[in-house]
């Protein structure tokens, strides 16, 4: 099977650098004169799939915001993954799972096995009980041409007290996770499997991207309150690489279909301008 890597580095050549989030929590089902029900998580993942899932290169639908309405939105979710898979995109479901053992394993079954439901190109995952610790979901992965985006530096205030603390061998946390997702990734091309998420609000990390080999996942633009100027600086000589993602600033702007795909289409543009016009 293709590698993920491949199939993203196509992706956003045949449609620019950009993600787009599903992410219908209660405020936006309310923005869009939806309930806050089944049937109104159902409606609204319809619509933001008519809206940009022929558009745009990568689709992240938040796996929370299914999960909450319990089995009935995990079909919900299980639906939206075959309507997006139909439409051409890329699914990345943010799960940001992380565990040990038969545990890590059983994640990885559900999101990267091609027999599961829920199958998607990739995941999230998060490295704080080591990297190591997603051995599984690597090599599960690896066999089907799956990818995985391990947390390394985000935006959220507190997350600098645990990825920015030194260990032992003076590296950071952070930089300790960009290291073993290097490693994983060495020789791969046109582009690794295994990616990293960084913050596009965080401003200039501190440490070297270049050398990841594989995709960087941007949360933070938009309505967090990064633009597509600032990966520059967050990202340097990574920036060929960057992956930017958008949620709700795309998303304000339905439910009409219209609407949806000139925010699309706006974001896109300046996302090409960043990324692309750095190159």
């Amino acid at each position: 099977m293709e590698s993920f890597g491949s199939r993203l580095h196509r992706s956003t050549a045949e449609r620019g650098p950009l993600c787009v989030g599903i992410d219908p929590h209660p405020g936006l089902l309310a923005r869009w004169g939806l309930p806050d029900s089944v049937e109104g998580l159902r409606r609204f993942a319809e619509t933001a799939v008519e809206a940009f899932g022929d558009r745009v290169a990568v689709v992240k639908p938040q796996s929370a915001f299914f999960e909450r309405f319990g089995a009935s939105g995990v079909s919900v979710l299980e639906s939206t993954i075959r309507q997006l898979r139909e439409a051409g995109s890329l699914v990345l479901l943010d799960v940001k799972r992380g565990d040990i053992g038969s545990t890590v394993s059983a994640y990885a079954s559900a999101y990267l096995d091609p027999s599961s439901p829920l199958y998607v190109d990739a995941v999230t995952a998060s490295p704080y009980l080591g990297v190591g610790s997603l051995a599984p979901m690597f090599d599960l992965a690896a066999e089907h041409g799956g990818g995985v985006f391990v947390l390394a530096l985000t935006s959220n205030p507190e997350g600098a007290s645990v990825q920015r603390a030194v260990s032992p061998d003076g590296r950071t946390v952070a930089q300790t996770v960009i290291d073993e997702i290097s490693q994983l990734n060495s020789g791969a091309e046109p582009l690794g499997s295994f990616g990293l998420v960084v913050g596009a609000t965080i401003g200039e990390t501190g440490h070297d991207l270049s050398t990841v080999g594989g995709p960087l996942l941007a949360p933070g633009l938009g309505a967090q309150g990064a633009t597509a100027a600032d990966l520059r600086t967050v990202f340097g000589a990574a920036l060929p690489w960057v992956l930017p993602t958008y949620s709700r600033e795309v998303l304000n702007a339905g439910p009409d279909v219209a609407a949806l795909r000139a925010a699309t289409d706006r974001v896109l543009a300046e996302c090409r301008a960043a990324v692309e016009g750095g190159n």
